[in-house]
């Protein structure tokens, strides 16, 4: 019995032994942590473990004075910015105070296996112009480091329409890269790569936008178009081989038919099929055919209207078959468009003859422009303007009333000329009008009331 209390006792007293000796080391090491920081413990990434405060200082100043960050770019373009660079210095002892502080003494226990990294922004301080010179210097900035980024496209080849791959290249975002390399400096960090950090430029429009897909299937709708055009006898067939290399898309994708190339190939057709004031074979009452130049009349396809109108049938994507949009016409096709209604002066002779519908309606002499003044009247095949009865002339010194007045050349027309007695001849050589054409008031007469505007005029010598 006595034996059992003794051993009894031995127990408690070494219980109690022991707890005192686990109880003084617990209050050594917390004690210990009074002035120094938990094992474990990170500022940054820096570690600290066990550390003073003024210990923990120091060895985070050292590292920020030897900071390094390096710069990843593409194409192996790397950099450096380091802490002499920026004018980077320590400037937080406070808060690692904060930080210590807030690690309980106490508490150690509960931390003995885990780690306690702390974040402290601004835990150093620089030279922002400095910081600002130093990025501007950086070689992503220097244009024979610089490739635009570029968005993924159409092209037609060989019949069709091919995806062409966008372009990252190198564009540096230079605030985007500012923002990335404040906020390392401020972490820490020691590496910064510009892919990663989204620093370039992008391209707007990749192979896998859905838009480039809508845009694709758009051009090969328009590529369909087949269009027809009826000039006269003649027949242009316009298709795909011709329409494909007129279309492509924009910088937004959104599918474009090439005005300058459709104008190119309008302009083109009316230098082709007009006959809008070139010469021309006419002939004449005499038997002969005799080259008329100039002149308002002819056929003149409208650039503007059928471009317009080609740029509309070729998105419609169906078949056509039109005639062109004309600005004028002629009263018939070809080459020898004048039809069989028009008046005919032969200035040579100085006569003239109105035909309408082939018919010979009236002819008769005329005097036209006084030549030995400069005042011919112009050779050409124009169109009647209009007819107006009882008309006043005007001119540079002269005033003249007509009964009947059909211009067809600017203020050169036909018209009666009560005041002359005589006609024909070679009156007009040195006694001829200031450039209209004169007329017997019968001639005139007949010819008033029988023609309408757009007749043909036609004016030669032979």
């Amino acid at each position: 019995m006595e034996k059992q209390k003794s051993s009894r006792k031995k127990i408690i007293i070494g219980i109690v032994i022991a707890a005192c000796v686990l109880l003084a080391i617990y209050l050594g090491i917390s004690f210990y942590f009074v002035n120094h920081f938990y094992f474990g413990s990170e500022i940054n990434g820096i570690n600290v473990s066990g550390e003073t405060v003024e210990q923990a200082s120091k060895k985070i100043s050292s590292q920020i004075g030897s900071y390094k960050l390096d710069l990843e770019g593409r194409d192996n373009l790397d950099a450096q910015i380091t802490a002499s660079d920026i004018g980077l210095q320590y400037n937080s002892e406070n808060k690692i105070q904060e930080l210590k502080d807030n690690q309980n003494p106490f508490a150690w226990i509960f931390h003995i296996s885990k780690s306690n990294n702390s974040e402290v922004t601004e835990m150093a301080s620089y030279d922002k112009t400095k910081l600002d010179e130093c990025i501007n210097d950086l070689p992503y900035f220097e244009s024979n480091n610089i490739v635009s980024p570029k968005s993924a496209s159409l092209i037609y080849e060989n019949g069709e329409f091919k995806v062409v791959d966008e372009v990252y290249g190198t564009k540096v975002n230079k605030k985007a890269l500012y923002n990335a390399i404040v906020k390392a400096i401020a972490d820490g960090q020691r590496t910064l790569n510009l892919d990663e950090a989204n620093c370039y430029e992008a391209p707007k429009y990749t192979t896998k936008s859905p838009k480039l897909e809508q845009a694709k299937e758009t051009l090969e709708k328009y590529l369909k178009s087949d269009i027809t055009y009826t000039i006269g006898e003649n027949t242009v067939n316009l298709n795909k081989e011709t329409i494909g290399n007129w279309l492509g898309v924009n910088e937004d994708l959104d599918p474009v038919v090439n005005e300058i190339k459709v104008t190119d190939y309008v302009t083109n057709l009316a230098k082709t099929y007009n006959t809008y004031g070139k010469t021309r074979g006419f002939q004449t009452t005499g038997g002969g055919v005799v080259q008329v130049p100039g002149g308002d009349y002819g056929w003149a396809i409208s650039i503007p209207n059928e471009t317009e109108a080609l740029t509309e049938d070729i998105k419609s994507g169906k078949n056509v078959k039109r005639n062109p949009k004309y600005s004028q016409t002629a009263a018939a096709y070809g080459q020898d468009d004048i039809g069989n209604t028009y008046v005919e002066i032969n200035m040579s002779k100085q006569h003239l003859w109105y035909y309408k519908n082939g018919q010979l309606i009236v002819e008769g002499d005329i005097v036209t422009g006084n030549e030995s003044k400069k005042w011919g009247t112009p050779e050409g095949t124009y169109r009647l303007k209009y007819k107006e009865k009882d008309a006043t002339l005007r001119g540079e010194g002269y005033s003249s009333k007509v009964s009947y007045w059909m211009p067809f050349n600017g203020g050169i027309g036909l018209h009666d000329a009560t005041w002359r007695n005589t006609f024909g001849g070679e009156i007009y050589k040195t006694s001829g009008s200031h450039g209209c054409v004169n007329l017997p008031p019968a001639v005139a007469q007949k010819i008033f009331n029988n023609i309408d505007a757009n007749t043909p005029v036609v004016c030669y010598f032979e």
